[in-house]
């Protein structure tokens, strides 16, 4: 448990990349194999389910400390962890308890069935025998809480810095139904179960803000415009009878989409296509907010398959019959990609259309009108660019709509972590709804550090309750917030819910009187 308290300190001090990655390896370097696939299990989110009852941790850690319940509660407001909590008010070990990773995580398990008195014992015996970190770490993966500041993409690269293999078999390997018990670090470096070969995507070329006038791009007859879908961009993967799709963020998301799965397996060929993975219903491009609630679900039901239909608006070829094309001008790669689907002629698969225009002029209107379909704007793209791997400015454009924006105030406020610990970074902001407030977004970025710290003095003089960490302000404070998209939403009490909140400014020239009206608010979707 050392060895890993001293990997998570590591991780928790530093929000630079390479150092995260170098702190990874340093600790795969030195932990015995079983400690690693523990590692990896708990960093990718096979953690098991929590066996003791967190409020019985923090009654037993009273009767230890004897501290009186309210100023065991300020604690943990001013904390915001109650893993965290517990480790600093417990008292000094008395004893030194050596045991690796995985002997404490197949002690966490094995406590399923334990009787509460059990569970007691091994979790009293347990904070006597370990400093401060290893307790922390140990609250919070008995309490089902352990989550680490890693991303999946670092994790990954980090796998692949130490084992020297291909970083997308190692997360087609990561992503598969494994159990730590079951599998041994080498079969998971190995990739043993998987054809690197078969599931191996490129990297993804990515379009720059358009960042000068239309008519500085030269002659439009050399590009070619399409609307800029919000949905999940996707790589599709055909080869040798196995199909896998590709987010790009470099997940695996193929069991995600069954029917788009089931698809392109009844396709022929060899092939890779690149494009966005939309709902549509009816030949309508739903809000993203429809396509959100079938992310990342265990099981989709035939109603909700039913209801949110997905299908494929693709626009370029990568790969067919293992050649790559990625250097062809996008113009070849659009032909070629034309003639596989006109051959195929597949459901739920469709071109994105390219739009006609003589003069760049023309698109203006084009692009002002593109929420009508529900797109983001329009993407620019030159016809003789190759496919590049990453951004490269010069070929690819996405020239976006101007944000939506509204007035609200701020309701509720709560710290930050790391550095911004010490300050109120979180907010919740509310629109008027009749003669009554109700939450609208909560938005983390857009104020300067001065900004902050002028929020933060005002949420400490202006609090009026507190639930945990979180602080309800008086509301006074009026931001305008931007965003991308909006619709409704059964999971907010407004009834709606916005796409990527920001903080445009604080609007001190504001009152709390003059922000927006939900029923306004509703009337922007579409």
């Amino acid at each position: 448990m050392r060895h890993f308290a001293e990997l998570i300190n590591a991780l928790e001090t530093t929000n630079k990349t390479n150092a995260k990655i170098d702190a990874i390896i340093d600790y795969l370097e030195r932990a015995p194999d079983e400690d690693k696939v523990w590692f990896i299990a708990l960093f990718t989110g096979k953690r098991p389910k929590r066996n003791v009852n967190t409020n019985y941790m923090k009654e037993w850690a009273l009767e230890i400390t004897k501290l009186p319940y309210w100023l065991f509660q300020e604690s943990y407001s001013s904390v915001g962890d109650l893993g965290e909590t517990l480790s600093l008010i417990l008292p000094p070990p008395e004893e030194k308890i050596e045991r690796s990773l995985s002997e404490w995580m197949n002690d966490i398990t094995n406590l399923k069935g334990k009787t509460d008195a059990e569970k007691k014992e091994f979790v009293l015996q347990t904070w006597n025998g370990l400093d401060y970190t290893e307790r922390l770490i140990f609250n919070k993966l008995i309490g089902g809480s352990f989550r680490i500041g890693v991303s999946d993409k670092t994790l990954i690269n980090a796998l692949t810095k130490f084992s020297g293999q291909e970083s997308s078999a190692l997360m087609h390997s990561l992503m598969g139904k494994w159990l730590p018990d079951e599998v041994s670090f080498k079969e998971l470096i190995d990739a043993e179960n998987v054809n690197p070969d078969n599931s191996k995507p490129y990297p993804f070329c990515l379009a720059y803000p358009l960042e000068k006038e239309i008519e500085e791009l030269g002659d439009p007859d050399g590009w070619m415009v399409e609307y800029k879908w919000d949905g999940i961009r996707g790589q599709i993967i055909r080869r040798n009878d196995e199909v896998f799709i590709w987010s790009r963020g470099e997940e695996l998301v193929t069991e995600q989409f069954p029917e788009i799965t089931e698809v392109i397996k009844a396709m022929k060929g060899n092939f890779v296509i690149d494009g966005e993975i939309l709902a549509v219903k009816e030949g309508k491009v739903l809000n993203f907010n429809e396509l959100q609630k079938r992310l990342n679900r265990k099981t989709l039901t035939k109603k909700m398959l039913s209801e949110i239909p997905i299908e494929v608006f693709v626009y370029d070829l990568l790969e067919l019959e293992d050649n790559d094309l990625r250097e062809k001008p996008i113009s070849a790669r659009r032909a070629l990609l034309e003639e596989l689907l006109l051959n195929e002629n597949p459901e739920r698969i469709s071109i994105s259309k390219s739009l006609d225009f003589e003069k760049w002029d023309e698109l203006n209107s084009l692009r002002e009108n593109s929420r009508d379909v529900n797109s983001e704007g329009l993407m620019l793209k030159q016809k003789n660019s190759p496919y590049h791997s990453g951004r490269k400015k010069g070929d690819w454009w996405k020239w976006k709509i101007n944000p939506f924006t509204i007035d609200a105030v701020l309701i509720y406020a709560q710290k930050g972590s790391g550095r911004r610990s010490a300050y109120y970074t979180d907010y919740t902001f509310a629109v008027k709804n009749g003669d009554t407030l109700v939450t609208i977004a909560k938005a983390y970025s857009g104020l300067t550090d001065k900004e902050i710290m002028e929020v933060s003095r005002f949420v400490t003089k202006n609090a009026i309750e507190k639930f945990g960490p979180v602080r309800t302000v008086k509301a006074e404070l009026v931001f305008e917030i931007a965003f991308e998209g909006i619709g409704f939403s059964n999971r907010h009490k407004s009834g709606v819910a916005l796409r990527f909140p920001r903080i445009v400014r604080w609007r001190k020239d504001k009152t709390v009187d003059e922000i927006d009206s939900l029923e306004e608010i509703k009337k922007l979707i579409q």
